[in-house]
């Protein structure tokens, strides 16, 4: 069922991608916002309970509902909700449109469009930022949102759903992501404030639910590119930042297409050009792929089995 539900969610997403703004994650993050307003009291205990309540909730639901629509309906039934809930999870769509304006843009020269596009999706000031700079940004970006959009939820769905808990992991992955991420936005009078209890608490949950996932997209880059070079990228990182997942992420992004990125990677790699976005973007389709071959060999084995 995985990757037939993988597949289809992929193939759906490519020819109706969800908007930016849509249902599913305005609801999301309505649910979250109402659980820290109303269950973050500051103490510790709180923010376990916030944090938990938050995270679990959505993807408890989703099992409910799989597990009632496979006694109830049958796997046909189940198989079509986990490609409702992939779809809403999963895909390149989410952020690809950015990643093509800046590109366009650097491939025409017009590198004031570029800085204005970047500034648009990383909310920062660009202005001043070289080209080297700019194509730095889109490809570290544009590397982390393939992963916690696409790879990341490969890995937690694939691991839940073999032990028959459906679509549940590719919920708990996004929700939590978006926690780590509301933990730590700037305060807004218009949103709940969040706690320093919570705070450590959602980021160190995050840390700890994305370490395997960042491995395995890190693992999956070197085998599609250039495979010495990504792990010893990936190891030099991590023997200094043990704890930085988007690092290793990066760090092996860096060394399976020798660009320089980050402000301590390898300093022999080459300085990000426009010409890179094309080998990264390579790069994350041959991962796609091999994502793909991995699980129809998995679902093929099992149906022999």
């Amino acid at each position: 069922m995985s990757f037939i539900s993988i597949l289809l969610a992929l193939l759906l997403e490519q020819a109706k991608p969800l908007p930016q703004i849509n249902p599913v994650h305005n609801t999301v993050r309505n649910w979250v916002r109402w659980v820290l307003r109303n269950f973050d009291a500051g103490a510790k205990p709180h923010a376990w309970l916030a944090w938990s309540l938050a995270a679990l909730g959505p993807a408890l639901l989703v099992l409910a509902v799989h597990w009632l629509l496979l006694w109830q309906l049958g796997w046909i039934a189940a198989a079509v909700w986990n490609v409702m809930i992939l779809y809403a999870t999963l895909g390149f769509r989410q952020f690809s449109h950015h990643f093509t304006q800046i590109r366009d843009a650097l491939l025409a020269g017009d590198e004031v469009a570029a800085r204005a596009a970047l500034a648009r999706w990383k909310r920062m000031d660009a202005s001043e930022l070289p080209r080297s700079e700019i194509v730095r940004h889109v490809i570290e970006h544009s590397v982390l949102s393939a992963h916690r959009h696409v790879f990341g939820v490969f890995v937690w769905y694939s691991i839940l759903a073999a032990l028959g808990l459906g679509p549940a992991g590719a919920v708990f992955y996004r929700v939590t992501e978006y926690l780590a991420v509301f933990a730590k936005r700037p305060v807004k009078p218009e949103l709940p404030p969040v706690s320093d209890a919570v705070r450590e608490r959602a980021l160190r949950a995050w840390e700890a639910i994305d370490w395997l996932p960042a491995r395995v997209t890190a693992l999956s880059f070197a085998f599609v590119g250039s495979f010495e070079d990504a792990v010893d990228s990936w190891r030099r990182h991590e023997a200094v930042h043990p704890l930085d997942n988007d690092g290793v992420v990066l760090a092996a992004t860096a060394g399976a297409v020798n660009v320089r990125l980050g402000e301590d990677m390898d300093s022999g790699a080459l300085t990000p050009e426009p010409a890179h976005l094309r080998a990264v973007v390579g790069l994350v389709w041959r991962t796609v792929v091999m994502w793909m071959v991995f699980l129809a060999l998995l679902s093929t084995a099992r149906l022999i089995g």
